[in-house]
Parts: C-alpha cells; structure tokens; sequence
C-alpha cells in the first residue's frame, strides 16, 4: 500500500434473484461488478474488490465481506450512504438499477488484511417453506412435504467434524487441493411452515451446503435412513448423497475473520 492509502473492509446484503453470482463476469449482472462500479464512480479509476465467499446464481447474503485498497479522502464513515445512494437503496440511484444491494457498513483494517484469506469461517442459512407463498419463491425452497426433524437432526451430527466432504461437492467448481472440512455445528429449527437449516465451518466446497440440505431433505421426508449420512461422507461419491436443494433457500449469514473479527447481523465486531 502506498501513503496515505486505506485498507476497506465492507459488508454488504443482497437479493441473488437478479445477479448471475457473485465473481465478476463479461456481459453479465453480478454482485462484484455492480460494488466494482460503484467504486468506480465514486473514485474515478478502477477499484478492484476481493469478496470472501463466491455465492452462485440466485444465492443471497446478509453478511457477505469484501475488501479493497485506495488513497481516497472520503471519510469511511461516510461510504455506505453514499454508496446505497449510488446501489438505489431507498429509491435513488443510477436509472434501471433495481437496488438490491445494501452496503451495511465499512470498516478500515489492517494493511494484511484479506476479505477472503483472512476469513476462517463462515455461517449459511437456508430456508425451506411449505406456505407455498408465491410472493416467497425467490428467497425460500418451496417444499411442501412434511418433515421428520429429529431424523433429520441425527443426520447433521454425524456430518458435523473433520471428513472428507467430496460426495457434497458439485462438479464445475474451482479445483480445491483438498475436499477435507471441519463443519463445526448444524442447526435445524422449525418455524411454523419454515425449516431452518445453518451450517457453520471452515470453508466449503462448491454447493456443499445445497447437497447438504438436499440429503437431509431426503432423511426427513424418509427417503433415507439418518444413520446413512455416515455411509454418504465415507463414499466421497457424489452419486450417493441426496440432490442439490436450489439455490433460493441460500442465504451467506456471517463470516468469521482472524483475531474475534466477525462479520453478521447489522454490523462488524470484534
């Protein structure tokens, strides 16, 4: 970093159902594209941004990061207004954009820090509702089965710890040296027609978390036993785990970075 320039860690939300993913694509709307040009604007030259999770087609975030260097006088404390300004959050914003990206907050870090390989852990929800609400169709799975959640909570313990996570992972991804993860908790919870998965670890490989949900959906609705997932992750085939839940359920909730840093709710705290 040269003089006077700044270290920006920001959080941000937003709605995935118009957005083509997270990374930065020709010809296509994504969520890095739309804070690159934001920055651009405001800045006046490029100001290349590094997220910390890579969210697919359709996913959402409530606390996703992403961090970028520039000698800018802004005052930080000044950046998120501004940007939702530009983002069209509250109505305003450049012509067309539809304002489903909300900044939550910025922070200035460390020099060394990294929004993604500072990060050693992450927290996605997924939502599935049997309302059948088509207002809802966006942003849950609509699944209109009934579940057993006790079986399905038997299942997520024993994916819970240290395993070989190659049966959860999708083909088309970013080649990963090693399919080995820690998921370090699993919580279901029922919510009158909502059930509410979240998965907390390390890292994950790509759609981990929507096979996940897809297997134990398989459990819950009896199509397998709650004992299999160990049969499952033992495998490492992805011919025996259950199938890929869609990626509207899927939300980014909180990050967690090096030293207590966390990224979730309404802010970043340490």
């Amino acid at each position: 970093m040269s003089e006077g320039s700044k270290n920006i860690l920001l959080k941000i939300q937003y709605d995935g159902t118009n957005f083509h993913g997270w990374q930065k694509q020709v010809d296509v709307r994504t969520v890095q594209g739309e804070v690159e040009h934001v920055l651009r604007f405001i800045a006046g030259y490029e100001v290349p941004i590094n997220g910390t999770s890579r969210t697919d087609t359709g996913v959402h975030a409530l606390g996703q990061c992403c961090s970028f260097t520039w000698d800018n006088p802004l005052p930080t404390d000044k950046l998120a207004d501004i940007m939702n300004r530009r983002f069209g959050a509250g109505g305003l914003g450049r012509s067309g954009l539809p304002g489903d990206i909300k900044v939550i907050s910025a922070h200035e870090v460390p020099e060394d820090f990294h929004a993604r390989f500072s990060c050693h852990g992450k927290t996605y929800k997924y939502i599935i509702d049997r309302s059948g609400d088509i207002f809802e169709r966006n942003h849950v799975y609509q699944f209109g089965l009934e579940l057993d959640h006790e079986a399905m909570r038997k299942a997520a313990k024993l994916a819970v710890g240290t395993h070989d996570f190659a049966s959860f992972q999708t083909s088309g991804g970013i080649p990963r040296e090693t399919t080995v993860r820690t998921i370090t908790d699993i919580t279901i919870i029922q919510e009158g027609d909502r059930t509410i998965i979240k998965v907390t670890g390390d890292g994950f490989l790509y759609n981990m978390v929507r096979i996940l949900v897809g297997t134990l959906l398989e459990i819950g609705t009896g199509k397998r036993e709650a004992s299999d997932m160990e049969a499952i992750i033992a495998s490492t085939d992805r011919s025996k785990a259950g199938f890929t839940a869609p990626p509207e359920g899927l939300y980014l909730e909180e990050i967690y970075f090096d030293d207590g840093f966390k990224c979730g709710g309404s802010t970043c705290t340490k």
